[in-house]
């Protein structure tokens, strides 16, 4: 049976991304449904960032204690890993998202429990779990927050191996005893800090020259020193040409571009991410199925005005945070749009432009250790025509450094753009650094002068001293 309903807004998808614009046209005062196949809150609540972090913490809080004397004798032995595994499950609320379903009705959006998909401008079929339809029709606007995937390589004998993706990777109910992981980047770097914590032995298998290649190549440098001191394998330069795993159990065996074998219990495949928009009806509207969904900064999809997509599905900056803000962005434009209130087009930083996707995207890498950066790094800077200075401190020459552990190894950069003089982008690499991004995001996005950030002085004796050390270098050419 067919159930035809009208609302102001349809939104695909209710994880973090389409919770948030959900929240903001319901506000708006806007009526809003959402349709969500999988679990309400998505794979930041259940296989991502909730359940990785919380894997991760444990490892990080031993690794920063074991570098104080007085307090490192009492931390030599192996993580609780049952007890981590549970707090884990805690974090990801045991994959019920009773909670989030309520906190969805309390702000009175409308749930649609099952797959939903386009058919044709403004409309959505919902396929309901006991086979009824629901035909959705959006007033004013449709929203794709459908997410992404992992994305498994074409390799031989792959398909049939039961690899693990980051799902797997953040699920698991015990450790393997030997963990293959291929892939240099976040999931790849976070997920063997975590698993050779809880008593895996890791092998990092990376195609290129080395670890997140995306951020300044220090950063890369530190997190692998980290990675082996804690006793991880890491083989940069190489490619898996083939998997053996008959029958997708026991010992899994990858055979490397030299011919070598690497025996391991499980292998981790974290080697990029596609779009989650092959099943949506996007050729209902003139779109490729499967398609990366390019849209304007207020997130509506080129071509049209009513679709917009927010999140993982325009390629535009895949973190959670960043889709969560796109979302809000999202949200005010729809209102305005709707409300026939004029939109802020032609304000850079204005309420219906997502402008920090391309000035000002922070990120945290949760390893020891960590990294963090926000904005563009001196390769970047450089390579859209900017006329750059990068400056660069040792951060464990600060004092809150020293403080903050014994043999402290760190780095810290900004790249100052010299003809406006201010900061394009700043990356941080030592332990506690995700803590000092939140001012350095501050900085990039609002485009504060370097004269007055010379006015914004670090309480001593912390680490944010690093700010002062960096401005003094730069002042002194």
């Amino acid at each position: 049976m067919t159930h035809a309903v009208e609302y102001d807004v349809v939104v695909l998808g209710a994880g973090p991304v389409g919770e948030n614009v959900a929240d903001r046209t319901r506000a708006a005062g806007l009526s809003t449904a959402v349709v969500e196949s999988e679990l309400i809150g998505g794979d930041c609540s259940y296989w991502a960032c909730m359940p990785s972090k919380a894997l991760l913490r444990p490892v990080i809080a031993r690794a920063d204690a074991r570098r104080l004397p007085g307090a490192s004798a009492a931390v030599q032995g192996p993580l609780d890993s049952k007890a981590v595994l549970a707090r884990r499950d805690e974090q990801a609320a045991h994959w019920n998202d009773e909670g989030q379903l309520a906190w969805l009705d309390s702000i009175g959006a409308r749930v649609y429990r099952g797959k939903g998909a386009l058919h044709g401008p403004r409309k959505v079929v919902a396929y309901g779990p006991e086979g009824e339809h629901y035909s959705l029709t959006a007033r004013h606007a449709v929203v794709v927050s459908t997410g992404s995937r992992a994305v498994l390589p074409d390799i031989p004998g792959l398909a049939g191996a039961k690899a693990w993706t980051s799902r797997e990777a953040t699920s698991a109910r015990e450790a393997p005893g030997r963990l293959a992981v291929v892939g240099g980047g976040v999931v790849g770097v976070e997920m063997a800090t975590a698993w050779q914590a809880l008593g895996s032995q890791v092998t990092m298998l990376v195609r290129g020259g080395g670890l997140l290649p995306r951020m300044e190549p220090f950063v890369g440098e530190h997190v692998a020193e980290g990675l082996r001191e804690a006793g991880v394998t890491i083989r940069t330069d190489t490619d898996v040409t083939a998997v053996e795993r008959p029958g997708g159990a026991g010992p899994v065996t990858l055979v490397l571009g030299d011919g070598e074998r690497v025996e391991a219990d499980e292998v981790l495949i974290a080697t990029g991410r596609a779009p989650r928009t092959d099943d949506i009806g996007l050729e209902t509207v003139g779109l490729d199925p499967g398609s990366w969904l390019t849209v304007d900064d207020s997130c509506r999809v080129q071509g049209t005005d009513w679709l917009y997509a927010v999140g993982d599905v325009n390629r535009r900056a895949l973190l959670t945070h960043q889709g969560k803000y796109q979302a809000r962005v999202a949200g005010a434009a729809i209102a305005a749009r709707a409300q026939q209130v004029p939109l802020l087009e032609t304000d850079r930083w204005g309420a219906h432009s997502a402008t920090a996707d391309h000035a000002a995207v922070p990120q945290v890498v949760f390893t020891d250790p960590e990294a963090a950066a926000v904005g563009l790094s001196l390769a970047e800077a450089e390579g859209a025509g900017h006329r750059v200075r990068a400056v660069d401190y040792d951060l464990a020459s600060v004092a809150g450094a020293g403080l903050y552990a014994e043999n402290y190894r760190g780095h810290a950069r900004m790249v100052v753009d010299l003809d406006r003089e201010i900061l394009l982008g700043v990356t941080f690499v030592g332990a506690g650094v995700g803590e000092l991004l939140h001012s350095a995001t501050i900085a990039v996005a609002g485009e504060v002068p370097i004269d007055r950030l010379w006015h914004a002085v670090p309480s001593f004796p912390t680490i944010s001293e690093i700010w002062l050390r960096l401005l003094e270098t730069y002042r002194a050419g």
